[in-house]
């Protein structure tokens, strides 16, 4: 094997190592579940999120109906209406499966909408010719990974838990983010409220010592590439070189 081909395998295989988790402090799969604290995070920011679509809304709901009495029927501003609660929370749960796993990043950031940087480099490879075997078909790597389902699944559990809380807070004290309320309130012990202060920069991406050695990788593999494209032969990968 020579040294371009080990290059490239080198690369893979760290690659690899990001998205799949692997390393021995992660083996356990409780390592990588999502918290209570994730949980409560992406569910109070998607219920807001689907909120603030029709917090403007100036329709008007008429509720009840006319009696023989001659009551009239009742009416509620949309906006402050159970009606709109109540169609933001139908299927709020399944939007989470439009997340993916961002190994590379910190904490609850690891959650995010989107491709992850280490997804679409190994997609890049792929298409380069490069054989990458995650133990799973091509066609699926883009599919709700086991963290993602599981969040899902919490997600669901949480919100018929904190369903009254949910309600108070949205007919009473709307003033306070529902993270705040829901989640600092009710949900998480004091202790364990760390991951809401994580807010997403875009300036650390990596996990502790992993920005460095990914920046390292890809230099090489800048220069591997260069290396290739030079070398008769070699433009190409054959998969069982790797």
């Amino acid at each position: 094997m020579g040294p371009v081909r080990l290059g490239m395998l080198l690369i893979v295989v760290a690659l690899y190592s990001a998205w799949a988790g692997t390393s021995q402090e992660e083996d356990d799969d409780t390592e990588r579940l999502p918290s209570k604290c994730e949980v409560c995070k992406l569910l109070s920011m998607e219920l807001q999120e689907k909120l603030s679509r029709t917090g403007r809304s100036r329709e008007v709901l008429e509720l009840g109906q006319v009696l023989d009495t001659g009551k009239r029927k009742k009416h509620v501003p949309y906006s402050v209406s159970e009606t709109r609660l109540e169609e933001a929370l139908e299927n709020l749960c399944e939007r989470i499966l439009d997340y993916s796993v961002h190994a590379e990043r910190k904490g609850s950031l690891r959650y995010a909408k989107g491709q992850s940087q280490t997804m679409a480099t190994l997609k890049g490879l792929v298409q380069k010719g490069v054989k990458v075997d995650l133990g799973i078909p091509l066609e699926l790597w883009d599919e709700p990974s086991v963290e993602v389902t599981f969040l899902k699944k919490q997600c669901e559990t949480m919100l018929e838990e904190y369903e009254d809380v949910v309600g108070d807070w949205y007919f009473h004290h709307q003033e306070q983010p529902l993270q705040r309320f829901l989640c600092e309130g009710h949900v998480l012990p004091a202790a364990e409220t760390a991951c809401l202060q994580e807010t997403w920069t875009g300036k650390e991406k990596m996990t502790d010592g992993q920005e460095k050695k990914q920046g390292e990788e890809e230099e090489e593999g800048e220069e591997e590439e260069e290396e290739m494209t030079k070398t008769e032969g070699h433009s190409k990968h054959d998969p069982e070189d790797l």
